[in-house]
């Protein structure tokens, strides 16, 4: 194994999380660096030579100044990170500074936490709590079948536990990686919430693999060991989506038509990180759709027999999709906040409850006009601008002798309230 010949640009040295010995590379690194930056922890774990300037990272803005007058004057620097300083790690905030670097990375927090699990994780979702809203973490974790969280104070097991009740998911947590503290548990979403966990830990999220699909579904859907089957953790669906109603189990036509579908999910803009209800689910295709493209979902349906077609749905579309079985506006007064609702089934009492909770957008579709004005008023009472649409399509359909006519469709208002 080669060394990196010392240069002035910044070299970047993960320090293994795993527990094993520094990169070869380091020592003839440090040897000729006139600069060395690191967490105290880091510095105490490396024979830093004895009359070189040090920075304990704390606020990074005195580091990256230090760092930076160092490049210009050609002292070589390095900065001493935890694994793989490129994954969620301080070479995007170096990188950004415009800083030269070269990179030794280590076993990350995250491979050490699978490989300590025995778990594969070349299909699972790797985010961060750190530094930002962990709604976005929870949210993943609620989404997809495997997830390894990134923690911070205050956004760690205990609070991303408490946002998974309700959930079926099982937690494994990763304290003190590589060190002789360390411990891996396993708990409930209930026990992580109640518990106090030392800092900085790994959080991995599995959900128990979803029903099998039918036989004779795409090779491309279900889940293996906790994971999508093609190792895509938020890709778009291959199969797409505004798909056709016969992709859906549903009773007597009492579905979202696929052409007001593809304009509903497009508004509810589904992604990874976000809560989306889905209320009067019916046969669950909007809410299945917006799992499809990542997000986390609730479906709301008061009717025990539509509910079940909901996780039927879901099942041989391999998602996860919490079901709420209740009538709103009741139902939703103990969900966690969402980012979009998709309003599909009841009155303007519904509504009310629904731009209380002040989501970023709300979709619905009304086939009575007389629903429409209420409806855009109390939107735009609430702070919302509105788009509204008429949607009426008409499908070909085949006559007898080989001739094609078109079918129309019933129209149907799609509104969108965004909130300002």
């Amino acid at each position: 194994m080669t060394p990196l010949t010392p240069v002035t640009a910044v070299t970047v040295v993960g320090l293994d999380a795993a527990g094993a010995p520094p990169h070869p590379a380091l020592a003839p690194v440090l040897a000729t660096a006139g600069l060395v930056v690191g967490a105290a922890r880091h510095l105490a774990a490396v024979p830093v030579p004895a009359g070189v300037d040090t920075v304990t990272l704390g606020p990074l803005a005195p580091a990256l100044r230090r760092l930076a007058e160092a490049v210009a004057a050609g002292v070589p620097a390095v900065v001493l990170a935890s694994g793989d300083p490129g994954l969620f790690g301080i070479v995007r905030r170096l990188r950004a500074a415009g800083l030269p670097l070269r990179v030794v990375p280590a076993v990350s927090s995250v491979a050490a936490a699978f490989a300590r699990a025995g778990l594969p994780w070349d299909g699972a979702a790797v985010v961060t709590a750190h530094g930002r809203d962990p709604r976005a973490a929870v949210n993943a974790c609620r989404a997809l079948p495997l997830v390894a969280v990134l923690t911070a104070p205050g956004a760690g097991a205990a609070e991303l536990g408490a946002g998974l009740i309700g959930w079926s998911r099982r937690l494994l947590v990763a304290e003190h990686l590589g060190t002789a503290a360390e411990r891996i548990r396993a708990v409930t979403p209930e026990r992580a919430a109640a518990e106090t966990w030392a800092d900085p830990h790994v959080l991995l999220s599995l959900a128990d693999p979803v029903p099998a699909p039918p036989a004779d579904a795409p090779s491309d859907r279900g889940t293996a060991g906790g994971m999508r089957a093609d190792n895509q953790p938020a890709a778009a669906p291959a199969d797409g989506w505004a798909l056709p109603e016969d992709r859906y189990a549903h009773r007597d036509s009492m579905i979202t038509k696929s052409e007001v579908r593809a304009l509903v999910v497009a508004r509810l803009r589904p992604r990874l990180g976000r809560l989306v209800w889905d209320i009067g689910a019916g046969s669950g295709s909007v809410g299945i759709e917006c799992a499809l493209l990542g997000a986390a979902v609730l479906a709301v349906e008061q009717d025990p027999e539509a509910g079940a077609t909901v996780q039927a749905n879901a099942a041989a579309h391999a998602v996860h999709v919490r079901l709420v079985a209740g009538r709103a506006p009741a139902a939703l007064a103990d969900l966690p906040e969402p980012d979009a609702v998709f309003v599909g089934g009841g009155g303007v009492d519904v509504l009310t409850a629904v731009v209380a909770r002040q989501p970023e957008r709300v979709v619905l579709t009304l086939a009575a006009l007389d629903r429409v004005a209420p409806a855009v008023g109390l939107l735009r009472a609430a702070g919302y601008t509105v788009e509204g649409s008429q949607l009426s399509a008409a499908r070909l359909a085949d006559l007898p002798g080989g001739s094609i006519r078109l079918a129309a469709t019933n129209p149907v208002v799609v509104l969108t309230g965004e909130r300002q």
